[in-house]
């Protein structure tokens, strides 16, 4: 089965059924599935570590390969598209709604991915311990984390401003990581989900991104989102 034609992001899962044969999970699998560079397996040996991870209970629905990416994943992927980073830190992936197609679609780009939440930083090194080796997982929280200035060449932020207090302090440590670029999405209508506790409108985040110290920046809209496409003071 080719990769394409695969129901999941066929690297993404057996890198995470790997991954957890790798940190100790007993999984019917040979060392030579388990142990060879993730590159040199054929299409034929993924779907055999995906189906045995599947056999064996392992959740792999977040690997799920869909008809058609959400809206603000495709227009973020537009933009990455045009301005081709090396480097990436993606804050708030979660359930990797937006990271999973990313590595997919990014083969070469060098992700990061930061949740406040430490299982799920796990879950992304347990698929960089089974062979993603363009990814790493960190727990942490962008209000506070202390990375190195200018550490990553684009930081993506969807979906994740609504859900925490004091926004403008992640907005700060972005500005203070990114070399060129800050990417942010957020609900532009009300909806019922207890977890956000903030409505931007296009004005108050212009105002909440003049306050945090960023001057160039623009909005765009997909249906229920709005954009920001923030440009760092290091990019030309």
């Amino acid at each position: 089965m080719n990769s394409a034609d695969s129901p999941y992001l066929a690297d993404c899962a057996a890198a995470f059924v790997r991954g957890m044969v790798l940190r100790g999970t007993p999984l019917p699998l040979s060392s030579e599935l388990v142990r060879e560079s993730l590159e040199l397996l054929s299409e034929e040996d993924k779907t055999v570590i995906i189906e045995v991870g599947i056999q064996n209970g392992l959740r792999l629905h977040r690997f799920k390969r869909l008809d058609s990416l959400m809206s603000r994943v495709r227009r973020t992927f537009g933009f990455l598209q045009g301005v081709l980073p090396e480097s990436l830190l993606d804050v708030g992936s979660g359930r990797g709604a937006f990271l999973w197609p990313c590595l997919d679609a990014f083969s070469e780009l060098s992700v990061a991915a930061m949740d406040i939440e430490s299982h799920r930083a796990e879950l992304y090194e347990t698929v960089r311990v089974g062979g993603i080796g363009q990814l790493r997982g960190i727990a942490g929280d962008i209000r506070t984390h202390n990375f190195a200035g200018q550490t990553f060449d684009v930081v993506t932020m969807l979906e994740v401003l609504e859900h925490i207090e004091s926004p403008r302090k992640a907005l700060e440590n972005a500005k203070r990581i990114a070399r060129r670029h800050i990417v942010i999405s957020v609900p532009s209508k009300e909806d019922d989900n207890p977890d956000h506790i903030h409505l931007f409108t296009q004005e108050s985040l212009s105002r909440l991104l003049k306050e945090a110290g960023f001057e160039k920046f623009r909005f765009d809209y997909v249906p229920g989102h709005l954009f920001a496409f923030i440009t760092a003071d290091a990019e030309p």
